[in-house]
């Protein structure tokens, strides 16, 4: 995960009304030891483990391999997905693309 940066941006996100979660297929216990190690997190983090994955099959992010694609939803308050970005595990897309999803739900 590589998603301190959204901590950073905490005020943007708060100013559009949105809600950032981390969601991965991680235990609980290893997520939690993830964000102890970053110092804390402001958002929540969310265990998609049980069933394994079933969240990121939903959205269609989970690999044969049993693996889950590094992706960006953004969902509206109707819960319709109004952008998605699935990019490479080491790479992060770019804030201002994210803020610029959520400017066009307002």
């Amino acid at each position: 995960m590589q998603m301190p940066s959204y901590e950073e941006d905490s005020s943007e996100f708060e100013r559009r009304n949105a809600q950032v979660l981390g969601i991965s297929t991680d235990l609980v216990h290893a997520q939690e030891a993830w964000a102890k190690s970053l110092g804390g997190l402001s958002y929540p983090l969310l265990a998609d483990n049980w069933p394994y994955g079933f969240v990121a099959a939903q959205y269609g992010v989970l690999r044969g391999d049993g693996l889950v694609e590094r992706a960006i939803f953004v969902v509206d308050k109707q819960g319709k997905v109004a952008y998605i970005d699935i990019h490479d595990i080491s790479q992060q897309p770019p804030t201002d693309k994210i803020m610029a999803a959520l400017d066009k739900l307002k």
